[in-house]
């Protein structure tokens, strides 16, 4: 039974976090031949991004903000409330790396499709973190996209009052996991 409603699946239900430092995350994702954006090497180089040290498997579910019952949209802040009322919380910022590796047959991402700044793209998948602080600079967290047959691991930057549509896909963890 799904505890969160929504019935959505779309990536694995289970992640292994912890248990590797960041250079060899970086290199195994270099080794599966997943790209980074800009944001996503901002996020590796800042040292508040540390990887538990040590290794747990985390259960997690995907919902779109339509899913929490937020068919008009909602902000970042919004969402996660909703989220959390349902037993969601959210992933450590290291899931995204994780996920990425794990996740390698996600489907093909729109493309073609207009400017996505201050969204997110067709296809993609955002890992609900906590940003690592609230500057400006600072990109909030990743997402999951696949373009053209390669698999994409892409940081983002979004502000407080950014409004999320219904159609957007968010992974959370389960709050029974710990």
């Amino acid at each position: 039974m799904d505890p969160a409603g929504g019935g959505r699946t779309c990536v694995p239900t289970s992640v292994r976090v912890g248990g590797i430092a960041k250079p060899a995350l970086l290199q195994s994702l270099r080794e599966h031949d997943v790209k980074l954006n800009k944001a996503a090497e901002v996020l590796f180089d800042d040292d508040q991004f540390a990887p538990a040290a040590a290794s747990r498997v985390i259960d997690v579910v995907c919902r779109s903000v339509a899913d929490l019952g937020l068919h008009h949209g909602a902000t970042y802040e919004q969402l996660t409330a909703r989220a959390a009322a349902a037993g969601l919380v959210e992933c450590p910022l290291e899931l995204g790396p994780r996920l990425r590796l794990q996740f390698v047959d996600q489907a093909e991402g729109a493309v073609g499709f207009p400017e996505t700044r201050g969204r997110a793209p067709p296809g993609s998948i955002t890992i609900a973190s906590p940003p690592l602080d609230e500057r400006d600079e600072t990109p909030k967290g990743f997402y999951l996209r696949r373009i053209d047959g390669v698999l994409w691991l892409r940081g983002y930057w979004s502000s407080p009052g950014n409004v999320w549509r219904p159609e957007d896909v968010l992974v959370f963890r389960l709050r029974s996991d710990g």
